[in-house]
């Protein structure tokens, strides 16, 4: 009995250990030059955001000749930019005209996006293609009349005519993607909401806009950071009352030649609320931009 019990231990002992796959190796393997390869491409991207806030501590010598991570930092570039211009003025003029025009582009194209998707006609197709087709019109090329308009309007150097700008310059992408997530709504729901006597616009405020929110959401911050970060309007159409902190980067850009610390350290100042801004709405940003595509 003592035997046949050291046998069955012998043999139990002597059962080999389970060894992983190749398969099971070779995706662990790629799943690692992936993860690589992805923050490699990261620290690509961000390394230019980096080496200007890092200018932007450096006196003007260090940022000419001194190229090295290793400096004694110093706010004297953030005290003379300060001291220059009126941040909070720019800053101001950028918040009103990029969520200004993000909201008008939204109130413009959700009515746009609903008629074209659940109501498309012959021209839909075209009519989407066309709107497409003119964010491949160089700005420049319609600058002389819109700036020749403007002025004979008054809109120059205001508020009011860059947030028109700026919501016509955003609109096709807005329809566009409002149009997809649209389309992927399901038309059973509002079918049934027509059935229950909803109106077009109970139709649209208690359906569409619920069931499509983290699309509305994602397509309104793309526009921001859009229009937040456009400079060539802003540089044509304005001069001081109406002008963003775009226009507020290339105020330290002068005949005499760039002031590397100044510059960074205006760039600093100009995308740290955007930069902000898209950190704390990137779940929302990601949630959006996927909507629709997992059923």
């Amino acid at each position: 009995m003592t035997t046949a019990r050291t046998k069955s231990m012998s043999a139990a002992g002597s059962t080999p250990q389970a060894t992983p796959s190749p398969l099971f190796a070779s995706l662990r393997s790629r799943r690692l030059w992936l993860t690589v390869l992805g923050w490699s491409v990261a620290g690509v991207i961000f390394f230019p955001i980096f080496w200007m806030v890092l200018t932007g501590f450096k006196t003007e010598a260090e940022a000419v000749a001194d190229p090295s991570l290793v400096f004694s930092p110093t706010l004297d570039s953030y005290v003379e930019v300060q001291s220059r211009a009126n941040y909070f003025h720019f800053a101001l003029n950028s918040v009103v005209v990029s969520f200004g025009s993000t909201l008008l582009a939204l109130a413009i194209a959700i009515p746009s996006a609903y008629a074209m998707a659940f109501l498309p006609t012959r021209r839909t197709k075209g009519t989407l293609l066309w709107m497409l087709s003119t964010k491949m019109l160089p700005p420049v090329g319609v600058l002389v009349p819109i700036y020749l308009l403007f002025r004979d309007v008054g809109l120059l150097d205001t508020r009011l005519g860059l947030t028109i700008v700026y919501t016509l310059m955003n609109l096709p992408i807005v329809v566009w993607m409002l149009y997809t997530f649209f389309k992927d709504l399901p038309r059973d729901i509002l079918e049934a909401g027509r059935m229950d006597g909803a109106g077009t616009l109970q139709e649209v405020w208690f359906l569409l806009l619920p069931l499509t929110l983290p699309g509305i959401a994602s397509t309104g911050l793309l526009a921001v950071i859009l229009s937040w970060n456009e400079a060539f309007w802003s540089l044509n159409l304005t001069s001081s009352q109406a002008a963003p902190l775009t226009a507020y980067i290339a105020s330290f850009s002068s005949p005499e030649g760039l002031f590397w610390a100044k510059l960074s350290a205006a760039s600093t100042m100009a995308i740290a609320p955007i930069l902000v801004f898209g950190w704390l709405t990137q779940k929302q940003m990601v949630r959006g931009l996927t909507f629709g595509a997992v059923k």
